[in-house]
């Protein structure tokens, strides 16, 4: 008697290697990705996806451990998005064979960012003399206590733009002919779930359980995966840690207007 199909479901949720406890890296996912293709020989990896995005390496090892194990064990990934997977979110999406959202999703935003601040102008209001010594002529490039360098900030737009160029040659590299020619989709927009459909950057519109129900039968298992909250996180220790990172992570939703 053959056994039911069984599909892992691997949650990423939440903002990408952005330093915080709870934030997505590879190093905290490894052990998930592994069990998740390895664990009950799975017919197919549902990853339920919803980030606004982070860090651009942690994005791509993400992604990359993800096809590296699908790839070795033959397994087909389902990426099925909630609210939003934009930039490094969107990355992680890309790493799925198809990707399903709800028409609301919103996906996209294929871009690199980078945001400071400056203080120039309060540090000699207040007084306060900047001292910074350096080897190396570009050790302190984009201080934020020093005026902007023509120099450093054109150093900054190329390093951005390799960046983009990576990100966009993987998407490329995912999606293929399924993305609209016609369309510039890297210019950092984002759209909705029906909009995505019809460019290219998703393949439907679907909900977890129904879709994989459809492709797998009625009787397939789906069988969780998700980071577990230490016995210190379960007690609320490390509660204005968890509260400034929680902001953090809002702050990154709020982009899109989540």
């Amino acid at each position: 008697m053959q056994a039911d199909p069984v599909v892992s479901v691997l949650r990423l949720s939440g903002a990408i290697g952005t330093g915080g406890r709870g934030s997505l890296t590879d190093q905290s996912l490894a052990p998930l990705m592994e069990r998740a293709f390895k664990r009950g020989k799975p017919a197919a990896v549902a990853l339920l996806i919803n980030s606004p995005g982070g860090s651009p390496v942690q994005s791509s090892l993400i992604a990359a451990r993800i096809r590296r194990l699908a790839d070795e064990r033959n397994i087909p990934v389902y990426a099925f998005v909630e609210d939003v997977a934009a930039s490094g979110g969107y990355w992680l999406a890309s790493s799925a064979d198809e990707i399903w959202a709800d028409q609301s999703s919103i996906l996209g935003s294929i871009g690199v960012i980078s945001s400071s601040f400056g203080a120039v102008d309060f540090l000699a209001k207040h007084g306060i003399e900047r001292r910074v010594y350096t080897a190396g002529k570009s050790k302190s490039q984009m201080d934020p206590f020093k005026a902007e360098n023509p120099e450093d900030i054109t150093r900054l737009k190329v390093l951005l733009e390799d960046m983009h160029s990576n990100f966009i040659g993987y998407v490329k590299s995912r999606r293929g002919d399924r993305l609209d020619p016609d369309s510039d989709l890297f210019t950092g927009e984002y759209w909705l779930g029906d909009r995505c459909v019809k460019l290219g950057l998703a393949d439907g519109i679907g909900h977890l359980v129904p879709k994989i129900k459809e492709i797998f039968g009625d009787k397939v298992k789906l069988v969780p995966y998700g980071e577990r909250k230490t016995w210190l996180q379960r007690m609320g220790a490390n509660v204005a840690e968890d509260m400034l990172n929680g902001i953090e992570e809002r702050a990154s939703f709020a982009r899109f207007g989540l």
